[in-house]
Parts: C-alpha cells; structure tokens; sequence
C-alpha cells in the first residue's frame, strides 16, 4: 500500500496537470486503478514508464502537439546565462541549437544526454541543395 499514490501525487510527480493524469489513466494509457471515484496509481510503476528505454514513440504517449516537424536527438550541451538557455541536440551526426528561457529549461529538467524531441512549427519550410 505504500506505492499507491492519488492522482495529484502523480501529477507532481510527471510534471502534469492532474486532469491530464486522469485523462491518461482512463484511456489506459498510465497504470491506474479506479478506487470509488478516485484514480490510485504504483508509484514504481509510474517511474518505470519514464525510463528512457520504454518503448514508447512519445513518453507514456503523453507529448500531444499540432506541430509535425518532430525530430528526437540527444542534449549534447547547455549554457544557462541570465534568463536564457542555449539547448544544443545532437541528431546523428547533425546539430540543432534551441534558445529557450531559462526557467523553461529547469522546469523541464533538461540534462546533457537527456532524450528530447526538437519541435519546428513554421507555415513555411525551405528545402536548400547544392547544385
């Protein structure tokens, strides 16, 4: 009993919105059980499903976003100076360099060697190749 933790619990917990941790429990997509009207959840279950070596496309299937120009690399390098954060991926043998706030950068917790997904959003795409 003393794995089991309520859905707010898990929300901290993930980093989510407690209605978003409901929402992934009822369509299956977390390791819950309905306890009453109440949402129990194995806190060891709930950490296994983060690992970085889950078989997951998306973590716990919890990224949903309209952008489609998704690309999952590596943090290879991050410069925290004022406000802002310089986030460097590394995809193959390629580089992508982020600018973000600071403090989104902490509160995702982002670490060298984390597993990330770079996100493009544009109404424009250019293609470029040497002639």
């Amino acid at each position: 009993m003393d794995d089991l933790i309520t859905a707010a619990e898990a929300a901290k917990l993930l980093h989510l919105h407690v209605k978003r941790i409901q929402h992934l429990a009822r369509a299956g997509q977390l390791p819950a059980t309905r306890f009453g009207r109440k949402w129990l959840f194995s806190r060891s279950k709930l950490l296994a499903s983060r690992t970085p070596d889950a078989p997951h496309d998306e973590p716990m299937g919890a990224l949903e976003i309209s952008a489609r120009n998704r690309i999952r690399g590596r943090i290879s390098s991050i410069i925290a100076d004022g406000v802002m954060a310089e986030v460097r991926i590394q995809v193959g043998d390629q580089e992508i360099v982020s600018i973000i706030t600071r403090s989104s950068a902490e509160r995702l917790r982002l670490n060298v060697g984390d597993a990330v997904f770079a996100v493009m959003k544009s109404t424009e795409v250019m293609i470029a190749k040497n002639q």
